[in-house]
């Protein structure tokens, strides 16, 4: 994306006007700007800038009432209704703690916001926006019909910034990182990650050894890790659909992830897309972004941690999924038998399988 918009706000909203039903990321793709200088060349025709401090915003959003939540990358998009309550402020990182809507913030990519309102065939839609220093979106919070509208309009009145222009000027967009691994340091990286007593230490743990998540991912080999062909997220979601296993579906980006926790019951492909239809959570994945994927274990006290995460072919994250541990029942040895059951990567005619290490190496 370009370091500033191309088009004037003016020449934004006449090309909106003859394109009024592409989605507001493929809109602003197309036209090579940012989707936050989309929303921006609106402000004064139902878009108010808001501040984007979210220990400002956050703590007032539980008057909005019942809301829905929505996070994405390139690659998926996850939608969660709820309350937008327990609000835990963080210099590094926040959260929002509840059973249904359960969010990671990181401030420092909260960069601009907006108060936006659009007219459909279905009345107002109202919802607050931000983004981050490239104008991509960080985080969504779409009203619901029973939203308190007496909350909203007091929380943008009182949020408002004075300066209320239609420009926005943008960074250039960071590109994801690539694998970085040191295959001099494998064994080390196998024994540190032996003696992991909480998946949190996984980040701190690779970057010590000048690693990142999936250059760690394809030094560590078996039984740490297992490389699995790209249908195995869909094959996972198939058997997920309907099983009763409930699971915990992070979706991110570099400034919130958020989290599903439950069980998977309804899915619809459409086209590209893999879908999850649920009362209160709506998943939407792109299967023909997902170049990479691995089944992963992660020692813990509580036991073992395994996951399955998805990779896009500029090594992004796209998402993770890991058996969830309920106040009744334990959901993750069923995960264990789906991940089990999950095809391993087809390797080609004369290729070397993938760097193992031994159980001893590794206890």
């Amino acid at each position: 994306m370009r370091q500033t918009t191309p088009l004037t706000p003016l020449e934004i909203r006449q090309a909106r006007n003859t394109n009024p039903k592409l989605r507001d990321r493929d809109f602003a793709e197309q036209f090579q700007i940012s989707e936050a200088q989309l929303v921006a060349a609106y402000c004064g025709a139902g878009v108010t800038r808001i501040r984007a401090d979210i220990e400002q915003v956050f703590p007032r959003l539980a008057a909005l009432g019942e809301v829905m939540a929505l996070t994405r990358n390139r690659s998926c998009v996850i939608e969660k209704v709820g309350r937008y309550e327990n609000f835990q402020a963080g210099k590094h990182a926040s959260m929002v703690l509840t059973d249904d809507i359960d969010l990671r913030l990181f401030p420092r990519h909260f960069v601009s916001a907006f108060a936006v309102e659009r007219e459909s065939e279905t009345g107002t839609r109202r919802a607050l926006q931000f983004f981050d220093a490239a104008g991509d979106a960080v985080h969504k919070i779409h009203l619901r019909p029973n939203s308190d509208l007496e909350a909203w309009h007091t929380l943008v009145a009182d949020l408002a910034l004075e300066e209320q222009s239609d420009h926005l000027q943008v960074s250039a967009r960071l590109p994801a990182e690539a694998a970085k691994g040191d295959p001099a340091r494998a064994a080390q990286l196998r024994r540190d990650w032996a003696s992991m007593t909480d998946t949190h230490q996984f980040r701190a743990m690779t970057s010590r050894l000048k690693m990142n998540r999936l250059g760690a991912y394809r030094l560590a080999g078996a039984p740490l890790t297992r490389a699995l062909a790209p249908e195995a997220v869909d094959l996972a979601l198939q058997a997920l659909a309907g099983s009763g296993t409930e699971v915990m579906i992070f979706v991110g980006n570099m400034g919130c992830i958020e989290i599903h926790g439950g069980p998977v019951q309804t899915l619809r492909a459409m086209g590209p897309w893999q879908n999850i239809l649920d009362p209160g959570f709506d998943l939407h994945l792109r299967l023909d972004h997902i170049a990479e994927v691995w089944a992963v274990s992660k020692p813990t006290r509580q036991g073992k941690a395994l996951s399955l995460e998805a990779f896009d072919a500029d090594g992004g994250l796209i998402l993770q999924i890991f058996g969830r541990r309920g106040k009744s029942k334990d959901h993750r040895p069923a995960w264990e038998a789906i991940l089990d059951s999950l095809p391993g990567l087809a390797l080609p005619t004369g290729a070397k399988t993938p760097a193992r290490s031994t159980l001893e190496e590794v206890e």
